[in-house]
């Protein structure tokens, strides 16, 4: 089977979501897709931490866990659905990219909710947890990135130009038509990074 990865840029609640593969030396999008990583798709349960803000810290604390354990299932189950469609296509899922914020580590809980700035990096880093998660219960090696450094690691790691990497990214897009957002081209840098790094 030929490998594959797959790339993740998170958003409040969903995830894009691209699986890459490299075919006669070039990389080739196998799948693009938006995961919603919330069942109700609903800005209560988006930002589950500004959700637990306006509540007393033991209700916060459960209902940001109930949160947490809600987006890793759905990110396990979209996770298991990529790899078994890409398996039918002689695809074997390797690993994957995920981009960072350029957020410090969290403090706890009580400190979180009480200040607006954590409260907006806390909702980001649940989202991205339950990927890693997944992505580990999948046996997947997970390549982490900042977003912000993305198309230089890529590019280093690639050996090719950062403008030249941005450039055949955004060429990856036409033949797969619209839409093809900064939110694909920036997953696909991750995957494509993963993939490059094995």
């Amino acid at each position: 089977m030929r490998a594959a990865t797959l790339g993740f840029r998170v958003h409040s609640g969903w995830t894009a979501l691209v699986a890459l593969a490299i075919a006669k030396g070039a990389p080739v999008v196998l799948a693009r897709e938006r995961v919603h990583l919330v069942e109700t798709f609903t800005y209560e349960f988006r930002q589950p931490y500004h959700t637990g803000a306006k509540l007393p810290l033991d209700q916060a604390r459960a209902f940001v866990t109930r949160m947490r354990n809600e987006s890793r299932r759905l990110a396990l189950r979209a996770i298991r659905k990529v790899a078994a469609d890409l398996r039918a296509h002689g695809y074997k899922l390797s690993g994957c990219g995920l981009l960072l914020s350029s957020g410090r580590p969290l403090p706890k809980l009580s400190q979180i909710l009480a200040s607006h700035s954590l409260i907006h990096s806390a909702d980001g880093e649940l989202f991205r947890d339950a990927l890693l998660h997944a992505a580990a219960r999948c046996g997947l090696k997970a390549q982490a990135v900042k977003e912000r450094e993305v198309l230089d690691s890529a590019a280093r790691a690639l050996r090719i130009k950062p403008a030249d990497l941005a450039r055949r990214v955004s060429e990856l897009g036409r033949a797969l038509g619209s839409p093809w957002t900064q939110d694909e081209k920036l997953a696909t840098m991750a995957a494509w990074l993963a993939l490059g790094s094995k």
